[in-house]
């Protein structure tokens, strides 16, 4: 199985999102998903956030959605907001790819820091970041507030 790792164009975000709510159905919180495909389409092309996508056989199996934002500690940095990879090619090392291909945009964007969450139930999601030396906070509580338009 050839990987092809590339950034994403607007024709990809349909399928971004469909990753996106599999994503979230795997987190149990499928039904928290409110975002379209469409805003999607527009949100990209507004340049809210890039996405960095596996192929295989022209079909999408993995994808990274992150944007640049500033630590005022450390300064310039990205934050990883999904990492997925589709179920069936899970521990075939398209994660470990897309990975260090997005390590390789954060060196190339000068950024100091790369952040991101993981549910502290998924031990293969925990388990990936520990081998590839990511430093996993237990001191930090997520703070959130949903404004109503």
């Amino acid at each position: 199985m050839k990987i092809t790792i590339r950034a994403a164009n607007i024709d990809d975000m349909p399928q971004v999102h469909e990753l996106v709510k599999e994503l979230a159905i795997y987190e149990k919180a499928g039904h928290e998903v409110t975002t379209t495909a469409a805003d999607y389409v527009n949100d990209f092309t507004e340049g809210l956030f890039e996405v960095l996508l596996a192929t295989t056989e022209g079909e999408i199996v993995g994808i990274m959605l992150y944007y640049t934002t500033y630590s005022t500690w450390k300064g310039k940095m990205i934050y990883l907001e999904d990492f997925v990879v589709k179920k069936s090619y899970r521990e075939l090392g398209v994660g470990q790819q897309l990975y260090d291909h997005f390590i390789d945009i954060v060196k190339g964007k000068g950024a100091k820091l790369a952040k991101w969450q993981v549910l502290d139930w998924n031990k293969p999601a925990i388990n990936f970041y520990k081998k590839n030396n990511a430093h996993i906070e237990q001191n930090w509580w997520n703070v959130k507030v949903f404004i109503q338009q």
